[in-house]
């Protein structure tokens, strides 16, 4: 079952409008928020060196849990002081991987810190700011990020939208942005109708066809209604954003990767896939 056209283009301005309302709140990952933990929250919101480490956090586990790894890490090591978290590899390793372990990758998770601290020291001055400095375009940005390894593509065009969207980075060429290929926003686009295939390609070009102007505005939108209301299993169609808009095609699931971990935790978080 195909959806119209005209379904698409209703699917499509209903995101791009529920994406200017988050825009216009400064929204952060999770609503108004990173994290359901105060101090975690905050120490994201103020440290740049938080949010890139937090970046690498957003994967197989749920979003409030990988936003607040930078500070649940901090406390166990009584730092976040980048030579120490570059060099005291062993020490990152240990404080990750005690119980509970701090993330569901926990030796991958560590070796990618210790990476992203080394990185920020040999190329950016020990100051993650510089990441993002200089108005970048969308897609440099996206480059600059992506080369730090535990930061692929996904991560990278989610990170790039919320130093916009929420810290309010300058960045140019926003056309150049786009949407990350996470379980959620796969799931919303196929049932949505938005696209018939789920691969990136397609769901890429379906977010700049709906919004080209800046594509990357469609992520956190979509992401929500995925995590909110359609659910891999008993999507609550009638209350979701999107339901006086969408055609329901719920028999559309998400498969490969990310698929199972969604299917067994709805609320699995960014990096879920």
């Amino acid at each position: 079952m195909l959806a119209p056209p005209a379904f698409c283009d209703a699917v499509g301005r209903e995101l791009v409008r529920f994406g200017r309302e988050l825009a216009s709140e400064g929204a952060a990952q999770v609503g108004g928020a990173f994290t359901d933990v105060p101090a975690a929250d905050a120490l994201v919101k103020s440290s740049p060196e938080a949010f890139l480490l937090a970046v690498l956090f957003t994967q197989g586990v749920p979003a409030e849990r990988a936003w607040a790894g930078p500070y649940l890490l901090s406390e166990r090591l009584g730092h976040l002081d980048l030579s120490r978290l570059a060099t005291e590899r062993e020490s990152v390793d240990v404080a990750m991987c005690a119980r509970p372990a701090l993330h569901r990758f926990k030796h991958t998770m560590a070796g990618w810190v210790s990476d992203a601290a080394t990185r920020l020291l040999e190329c950016y001055q020990g100051d993650a700011r510089n990441v993002w400095a200089g108005e970048p375009t969308a897609v440099e940005l996206m480059e600059r990020l992506a080369a730090f390894r535990g930061i692929g593509r996904k991560k990278a065009a989610m990170a790039a939208e919320l130093l916009s969207r929420t810290f309010g980075v300058p960045v140019r060429e926003l056309q150049g942005g786009t949407v990350a290929y996470d379980v959620q926003v796969r799931r919303v686009f196929l049932r949505s109708g938005m696209v018939d295939l789920d691969t990136r390609a397609e769901i890429e070009r379906a977010a700049a066809e709906a919004f080209p102007e800046a594509p990357g505005l469609l992520d956190l939108p979509t992401w929500l209604v995925g995590r909110q209301w359609c659910h891999p299993t008993r999507p609550q169609c009638g209350e979701c954003r999107l339901a006086d808009v969408c055609p329901r095609l719920v028999e559309r699931s998400v498969k490969g990767v990310g698929a199972r971990r969604a299917a067994a935790a709805p609320d699995s978080g960014r990096g879920a896939s």
